[in-house]
């Protein structure tokens, strides 16, 4: 029965590989075990979508709520969710009294700020945490500190030094913290290794968030900065770099897409000067386009031999590009659809099925159109109850799930008009993005991590 069942699970895996970007949804690929799960920030197919789940449409303080839990320090990351644990990464300021050691000189500490406020934060010293919880009760099994230090700049004062999410396939944990290194733990707890990468400088003192990507035995982080920039992949059991190409970009947040395009993967990076795609085994740049506005923050989702990357800030973009090309490919018929209104600045957008769902700049304006065309079904129609959005909109079982800053999650169907399930209010703020197993909700708030699900 054994080797049956592993028969199985291989069949899966080689259908998944014949193209794990495939979000449509008459071409879903099989389930395999991370679909059971919310192993990364934007879920198993990197795209906001679990085939699995099916949550509550409605809850409130005193409402479904299975368990809440105060989380030591803060953090904007999202939580992460396998079989019977929750991962989540934390910044856990340190009492003065204790003694740090000082990160290495990098130049002056950066506190000036820019537009939408200053940078804060760079004056205590925080412990760089992972947080492993009991999915059923939200005991914490274990916490380990991966980091202690005075950050070395600040961040923007709506998020903090833990906005990076990590990621698991079930074995090993990665918990990214930037500039405070890329860790690697077992599920148990255990370190196995830890990579120092240097100092980020970021654009105006913000701060770090881009999470790393993980496909098969390879790791990948984007280190997108005021300075030297680089893609690295390195090799997820042992930590050896496999290879590191640089970059020519100003600081970008975007989480960076793999995806399976025939026999090889690709790594795409969406960033302000352009776009880039790279070969996942070597690192050689396979295309690149322009086209996208400044600050890259959304990650790029793909389906069906097609990449929509977007960003909204001093401008607006979505771009639909064809896999499979190489070189420059900015203004050439490898570009399928464009739009240029009403696009995300810090939200990612949601592929569910033959649908992309997106919010106007960090507003609760909501756009969904039609993946192979761009046509808009829902164009830029307000979300009542959501005057502020950080969170990316998450989907699953029929339903559309769009957290607000305010503590407000307001749950559509999946339709081709706007038409609203339920609005559900709790009494802590988000930033983070929510994450979807099983029955179960998972929202990272200012102070509380909420497992949602329907008491019987």
């Amino acid at each position: 029965m054994r080797s049956i069942l592993q028969v199985f699970e291989t069949i899966a895996v080689l259908l998944v590989l014949v193209n794990p970007a495939n979000g449509l949804e008459d071409h879903t690929p099989a389930v395999i075990e991370s679909d059971r799960n919310w192993p990364q920030w934007r879920g198993p197919r990197c795209n906001g979508f679990s085939s699995t789940a099916d949550p509550p449409i409605s809850w409130s303080e005193t409402s479904n709520i299975k368990w809440k839990v105060k989380i030591p320090g803060s953090g904007a990351s999202t939580p992460v969710v396998w079989n019977d644990r929750v991962f989540l990464l934390t910044a856990i300021p340190v009492e003065q009294s204790g003694k740090i050691k000082q990160p290495a000189a990098t130049g002056a500490r950066t506190q000036g700020g820019g537009p939408g406020g200053p940078s804060v934060g760079a004056d205590t010293a925080y412990k760089f945490t992972l947080l492993c919880l009991d999915r059923s009760t939200g005991k914490t099994l274990w916490q380990r500190v991966a980091r202690e230090e005075v950050p070395h700049e600040g961040h923007h004062p709506d998020h903090g030094f833990a906005s990076y999410s990590a990621v698991t396939d079930g074995k090993l944990v990665f918990a990214y913290f930037g500039s405070r290194g890329l860790h690697c733990f077992d599920v148990q707890g255990n370190p196995k290794w830890s990579k120092d990468l240097g100092r980020m400088k970021t654009r105006y003192g913000y701060g770090e968030g881009s999470s790393p990507a993980l496909f098969g035995d390879t790791i990948v982080i984007n280190w997108d900065h005021e300075g030297d920039d680089f893609i690295a992949a390195f090799d997820k059991v042992t930590g050896k770099e496999k290879w590191k190409t640089a970059r020519d970009e100003p600081t970008s947040w975007a989480t960076p897409l793999i995806v399976q395009n025939g026999a090889s993967a690709e790594v795409i990076a969406a960033a302000t000067g352009k776009i880039r795609s790279y070969d996942l085994s070597t690192g050689k740049l396979r295309w690149e386009c322009a086209g996208l506005s400044t600050n890259a923050i959304p990650s790029p989702v793909s389906a069906d031999g097609l990449v929509f990357a977007t960003s909204g800030y001093r401008g607006s973009a979505m771009l639909a590009i064809r896999l499979g090309r190489t070189g420059d490919l900015t203004g050439t018929d490898a570009i399928a659809w464009t739009r240029n209104r009403s696009t995300p600045y810090v939200p990612s957008p949601l592929l569910y099925g033959d649908r992309i769902y997106y919010l106007a700049s960090n507003n609760g304006i909501l756009t969904c159109v039609d993946a192979k065309s761009g046509q808009a079904l829902i164009d830029a129609e307000r979300i009542e109850g959501l005057p502020g959005v950080y969170a990316s909109p998450v989907g699953a079982a029929g339903k559309v799930y769009l957290t607000g800053r305010n503590g407000t999650t307001v749950v559509i169907k999946r339709t081709d008009k706007l038409e609203v399930i339920s609005t559900n209010k709790l009494d802590d703020g988000f930033e983070a993005s929510p994450a979807l197993a099983g029955k179960e909700l998972f929202l990272r708030g200012h102070e509380y991590l909420y497992c949602i699900a329907e008491k019987h």
